[in-house]
Parts: C-alpha cells; structure tokens; sequence
C-alpha cells in the first residue's frame, strides 16, 4: 500500500513536470516553482482513521501509510503587464474520490495597480484562519501538517470568485485588510457517500496587523450551504409523518440555505530562533445537525544550527444540540428518533493533542521533519476522525514521518 501511493504521487509530479514544460518560459516572464511532500504516518488504533482534514473520505490507522500526507504541486506565475500577473497552481493530493487527481487550487489573475491596492479574480484559496492558505506547502511551516484540532476540520481549500486587499502603513507597523468573496467547487466525503459544496456562497474578510516580530490577524468567514447533507431520506421520513413537530425536526437538521460561521484570531511571533504561534477559532452553525465548535493550539519552535525542535498544544470542544421529534416513544418512531441521534452525535469533537518533534533542513530547500501527536479525547469524540467502530475509546498516537521540499 505504501509503495502504490507513493508510486501514484511520482507518476503524478512526472506528468505535472511534463506539463510545466510545456511552452517555454518568455525571458523572466513565467516563473515556475514547485513543492511536495513525500510522509508517511501510523496511529496505534484500528478502531477510528485519522486523517488530514475533512476532504479526506478515509485515513490512517496502526499501519504505516503515505496517503494523508504526501502530495507534489506546481505553480506558474506570469507577469503579463507592469501591474497584472497570472497565478495557476495544481496540486496531486489524496482528497475526496480517492484519488490523486491533481486539482486546479489557483487560477487567478491579480492586478496590484499601487502599493496599497491588490485585486485577484479567479480560483483562490480560502482563508478562513491564519496561515491556512499555505497549509498544503509543508516546507512553509514547522510541523509535519498543520494542527489537526484546529485546521482538520476545515474542507475548504478553494472558492471561485475574487477578493481586494488594502495595505496600509499604521504607526511603527503595517496595516492589510482583506473582503473576499465567492462559490465553492468541492465535495466532502461522508461515509460512503459525498456533501455537495458546489454553488455554496463564500464570504469573508480579515483585519492583518504587522509590527516588528509580531503579527495580529481577526478573520470571519461563513458558507452559506446550497445542498443538503447526505440524509434526504431520514428528512423525508420526518415530513411524511404529518406532524408538525417532526416537521420542524427536519427544517432544524437541514443544512440547505443555513449559515456556517468562522470567527478566527491569530498571533505569530517570528524572531530570531524563536517562533510562537497561538490561534483560536469559534464556529456557529445554524444547522441542528452540526454542532457549534471552539478550538485553539499553542506551537512553539526554537532554531538550533540546522535543527528545530517543536512543541505543541492544540484542542478542539463542540457543544451538544437538542432536538426533539414530538414522535410517539414505540416502533417505528423509536428507531426515527435513534436515526436523528446519530446524525446529531457524528459532529461531536471532544479532545487534546501535545505534540512534539523536530524539523532538520539538512540541505536547502529541503527539510525532514519527525512528529509525535498524543491525542487524548473522550469516546464520543469522532470528528473528523472516519470509520469510527464500537470500542473506540477517543485515545491515540500519532507517528509521522515527512520530507518536504521547494523547487
């Protein structure tokens, strides 16, 4: 298994290469970089599958595997005028049919027409928190993947649509803020079936301060969803009783038309050897089936010669809803009511993870990092963990080994 998707990622960066050399580039024009990651990973379960981030329809358990994690990207930047520039970049990742399809994730063209003004307009990635529209480029940052409580429940990677960006100098620093909008393009894999996110509206913005070492950011963002979750026939069931509690039941769990909110503050602190970040985020769903989360981590890194050494703290808590079908406590309704349930409780998060290790750029442009994660939840803890069988008890280790590169 390990050889076969490591085998799927080189044939991928061979025909992405034979791609890039296609039409050579115009004196300094066309730029073309490149990055990867080749990582392999284990937990010490069989009994949930850790994965990346929620585009992932299945992860890793107590075997080896190279899927959550490796991934090869190229991306073209052309200078077509003085203040216009054109931006493609295509990424082979595991995502959500299974495959290693390499996806278009930028495709844009931005026009900077003065130093305090930018505009993209094209497929852009999201920016829901800080750092996350990089979070694919693993030599960008120190960990093995970004932090899996904070970011694994992110399946947004890229919207359709534009975005503007102000600069402006404040005081001893500099001030950005952003307003984006746009249509997501993207399925989320759930069990053996896939959310349609296609059409779903994309709003956000954030306020970005810079001084010296330090960097502030305050982000919103929010996803109004255009299709419903894989559970039309359960919503069906409720309306066809006639009763109007059970009706309301279902309004309450659709997802079509609600709102999902992201509200989001950063702070990174990058000087010298040291490095701190530490992050928090709130999430509001206006759907009955999704609960409401908070989550945050703490990362800290120090640079010894070719050597850094990374220690962290991440958690993730979501909050139970109630809802009540008014349906009639006897078969069938019974087992409506424990369908109901079961779709309530599968977005429960509920856990803690420290993580160590330490990343050595032996040679440039290339780093290996080795990573440990203890995660420690409670058994109801099952998001947005796949596969969860009975017995899971909401306590696992995380073993990872990453080399990540730039071109």
């Amino acid at each position: 298994m390990r050889l076969r998707i490591l085998g799927t990622i080189l044939l991928n960066l061979v025909s992405l290469s034979v791609l890039a050399d296609v039409g050579p580039p115009q004196g300094d024009a066309l730029m073309l970089r490149g990055f990867g990651t080749l990582g392999i990973a284990r937990s010490t379960t069989d009994q949930a599958q850790f994965v990346r981030d929620l585009s992932q329809p299945d992860g890793i358990t107590d075997r080896w595997s190279a899927k959550i994690d490796s991934l090869f990207g190229l991306q073209a930047n052309l200078q077509l005028a003085a203040p216009l520039e054109a931006v493609a970049q295509v990424v082979s990742r595991y995502h959500s049919d299974g495959t290693y399809r390499p996806e278009l994730m930028w495709g844009f063209l931005k026009l900077d027409p003065n130093p305090t003004l930018s505009l993209r307009l094209g497929r852009l990635g999201t920016e829901f928190y800080m750092l996350s529209d990089s979070r694919l480029v693993g030599y960008s940052y120190v960990t093995v993947r970004p932090p899996n409580d904070y970011f694994g429940g992110l399946p947004f990677s890229y919207v359709d649509g534009g975005d503007v960006l102000l600069t402006s100098p404040l005081g001893e620093g500099l001030l950005r803020a952003k307003l984006s909008a746009g249509w997501s393009r993207e399925q989320v894999p759930l069990a053996d079936q896939e959310w349609d996110l296609d059409r779903s509206l994309i709003l956000g913005g954030y306020l970005d301060y810079q001084w010296g070492a330090w960097q502030w950011r305050l982000g919103y963002s929010q996803i109004r969803f255009r299709h419903e979750l894989p559970i039309e026939p359960l919503l069906g069931i409720l309306d066809a009783t006639g009763l109007p509690s059970a009706r309301e039941a279902a309004n309450a769990l659709s997802v079509t038309d609600k709102l999902a909110r992201f509200t989001s503050l950063g702070v990174v602190y990058d000087s010298g050897p040291l490095q701190v970040q530490w992050m928090l985020s709130r999430t509001d769903q206006e759907s009955r089936a999704l609960e409401n989360s908070r989550a945050g981590y703490l990362l800290a890194s120090y640079q010894i010669a070719k050597f850094r050494p990374f220690l962290g703290v991440s958690w993730v808590k979501s909050s139970r809803k109630s809802l009540e079908t008014g349906l009639p406590a006897a078969p069938p309704f019974t087992q409506i009511d424990a369908a109901v349930a079961t779709v309530m409780r599968d977005s429960h998060s509920d856990q803690r993870t420290v993580s160590l290790g330490v990343r050595w750029d032996f040679r440039d442009n290339m780093a290996l990092k080795v990573q440990w994660d203890a995660i420690r939840g409670r058994p109801d803890s099952v998001f947005p963990y796949r596969w969860e069988v009975p017995g899971w008890d909401g306590r696992t280790n995380i073993f990872s080994l990453a080399l990540d590169f730039v071109f």
